[in-house]
């Protein structure tokens, strides 16, 4: 384990040596080859260099436990030796997780995000435009691009379906266990008794994907252009910009409109249409074969109710991992990230309970 770690670590120091010469920085394409390598590695290194200052922490302790006599001494080696031991063994177990095969090659990738109002009439289209807003937010403070290539507005102001997709450094991995249903539960503006009302919205979390397994054919689509609608600026609805592509055999449906050009618009629409029958041909081939998806904090199936949002009591609730957070005004304003970084440590722990297991 230590040696293949030591591997990672070796090659990491030889790209941060490389990276600083002159010839390399010169040539860009070779540059940023270098340092994409370089950034991949650098959890390794730094999970060396931790583990080695332990055990030579450790191991200088233990010396000065079997040569000195001197009571202060002892007592400080002893709890060293305490600390260093504990510092290893948890150290042991991220080794054990970063080592393991990445589960997902998706997780460098850009991200769809498709929110659809579910049950609740107004009151749903109204919290779907609030978690839209609440992702974009959360886009915007991690310096990520967002493309809002979607966005069907509702006559009281929120939305039937909206589609974003974001582009920057982990957005899939971030944000890949929200998809499934958001229940909200609140007393609507329109309630003159004050009841307590739930709605849902359904989330939808996709890669974007570079390559498919499978072949669009021309005749499988059928393309609609129309005029834009919604927020765009002057001169949005004066020509036929917007694009509404359907998939024949699966009756899928994606459209755009964020862009002026026709072309732009159809292009994005074909991207997000293959993202979504890339997961829709791997789901059809998991329940084929009758496999189990890959460790994850719940299945990421849309029909599964994943947090509740429940504005009387400022609660947030995630249903799979039984978390409840008493922040939902900043919650809502995009600060999720003690929700994201506890659903992967539950990820981390049911892959490392499996390894644990088969070992």
């Amino acid at each position: 384990m230590l040696e293949k770690l030591k591997e990672y670590k070796d090659r990491y120091d030889f790209l941060v040596n490389e990276s600083c010469k002159p010839e390399v920085i010169q040539d860009m394409e070779k540059w940023k080859k270098i340092t994409k390598e370089q950034s991949d590695l650098e959890e390794y290194a730094t999970l060396y260099n931790e583990y080695t200052k332990a055990q030579n922490d450790l191991k200088s302790a233990e010396e000065v436990l079997k040569d000195t006599d001197d009571s202060d001494l002892i007592e400080m080696a002893k709890t060293e030796i305490d600390e260093n031991t504990e510092k290893l063994k948890v150290l042991e177990d991220k080794i054990k997780l970063a080592l393991l095969p990445k589960d997902s090659k998706d997780d460098s990738k850009s991200v769809i995000v498709e929110i659809r109002s579910g049950a609740g009439g107004d009151e749903s289209s109204l919290f779907g435009a609030e978690l839209f807003n609440m992702y974009k937010k959360y886009a915007e403070k991690q310096g990520w691009k967002i493309e809002i290539t979607e966005y069907n507005e509702t006559e009281v102001g929120g939305i039937r379906e909206a589609v974003m997709i974001l582009t920057g450094k982990n957005s899939y991995k971030r944000l890949k266990f929200e998809s499934g249903v958001h229940r909200v539960q609140r007393v609507p503006e329109t309630e003159s008794q004050g009841r307590v009302h739930t709605s849902t919205v359904t989330v939808a979390v996709l890669p974007q994907v570079e390559e498919v397994s499978f072949v669009i054919e021309d005749k499988d689509l059928k393309i609609n252009t129309y005029r834009s609608t919604g927020c765009g600026g002057q001169g949005v609805n004066t020509t036929d910009s917007a694009v509404r592509l359907t998939h024949l055999p699966t009756g899928m449906v994606v459209t755009c409109q964020d862009e002026r050009s026709q072309i732009k618009n159809r292009e994005k629409a074909l991207n997000i249409l293959k993202a979504k029958l890339q997961d829709f041909y791997e789901e059809k081939a998991i329940n084929e074969h009758q496999q189990e998806r890959k460790a994850q904090v719940g299945t990421g199936d849309r029909s599964e109710r994943i947090r509740t949002y429940n504005f009387p009591q400022g609660r947030v609730t995630d249903h799979r991992i039984g978390l409840s957070q008493y922040n939902i005004n900043e919650f809502m304003l995009g600060d999720i990230d003690s929700m994201l970084d506890a659903l992967f440590e539950a990820e981390q722990k049911i892959k490392l309970e499996s390894l644990n297991k088969n070992n």
